[in-house]
């Protein structure tokens, strides 16, 4: 059991913390914009060099680095927003669907074209697991960022809950059109929708660097694992968002564990989890679990 919990829970709630932060701005910018932004993935992947820069320039910590992560990530997010998807606002949300894709090609070009296509770590050298009761061992990478998404969770249910914008975003979500009626400033509620989704997704690329390695196409390879995240907390609902992310994550890990003596899944194949489950979930509560928008 200390096995399991050791090399596949713990892992499994690291990986899972990452894929909700990122499932949280696609649930927020789908619940405003009303369309399934497929650049997501690449905001995580320039925040996530952002953060490396930030590393290689002034030497210090990778989580010290997030601000200048999150700066990087803001200014793409808004740019492309403002070149790319505002022009498309008024026409059927296929086109601003579509455009995602080509601003993922865009922003992963850049990174290339800047940084080089060799993977990159933050740190290098072995760390040192944290030993509790002589058996229970958990990285300190793992600690920082469990802990710190639980921080964000919270601060993000706070800021939904009871801000003034928090409400506002809310509103919009539900009916942009009332919303407006009423006084509402939609175009700074989507620009706030901007800012915070691409915040949240440059932490998470710097979760993921902090916990494997930084590459190009660190945001792609994570784009399906945090729509099915999105999709199993139910669309436009960011705190379902980080449930079904926790879930995926979780379940990822833990299928190749051997609990009948042999894995259920080999690990090579553990990414189909999150495919199987947004699938079950379109076919059978394509809802989600917090009863959120259809697609």
């Amino acid at each position: 059991m200390i096995e399991f919990i050791n090399y596949y829970l713990i892992p499994g709630i690291t990986l899972g913390s990452i894929y909700a932060l990122g499932a949280v701005g696609i649930s927020m910018i789908f619940g405003v914009l009303r369309f399934a932004h497929f650049a997501h993935g690449d905001l995580m992947t320039v925040g996530a060099y952002g953060a490396l820069t930030a590393v290689w320039v002034f030497d210090i910590a990778p989580l010290l680095a997030i601000p200048v992560a999150i700066a990087l990530a803001v200014i793409a997010a808004l740019l492309c927003d403002r070149l790319f998807y505002k022009p498309l606002r008024e026409l059927p949300t296929i086109y601003t669907v579509i455009a995602s894709f080509g601003v993922a090609l865009i922003l992963r070009s850049l990174v290339q074209v800047l940084w080089g296509t060799e993977s990159q770590v933050y740190s290098s050298g072995f760390q040192k697991p944290l030993v509790y009761f002589d058996t229970f061992r958990i990285a300190t990478r793992h600690v920082q960022i469990i802990v710190a998404t639980l921080a964000i969770a919270l601060a993000l249910h706070v800021f939904l809950a009871y801000s003034k914008l928090g409400r506002c975003m809310r509103a919009v979500a539900d009916d942009a059109s009332l919303a407006r009626v009423a006084g509402i400033d939609t175009d700074s509620v989507i620009r706030w929708t901007w800012i915070i989704g691409a915040a949240l997704a440059a932490v998470a690329g710097v979760f993921v660097g902090l916990d494997t390695d930084v590459h190009t196409n660190l945001g792609w390879n994570m784009l399906l694992p945090m729509f099915a995240a999105a999709l199993l907390g139910g669309i436009g609902k960011p705190l379902g968002a980080i449930t079904g992310g926790l879930i995926i994550g979780i379940a990822e890990e833990c299928v190749s564990y051997p609990f009948f003596g042999e894995a259920l899944l080999s690990p090579s194949y553990k990414s189909a989890v999150a495919f199987i489950i947004m699938i079950a979930l379109l076919l059978f509560r394509p809802r989600g679990l917090f009863n959120g928008r259809l697609l």
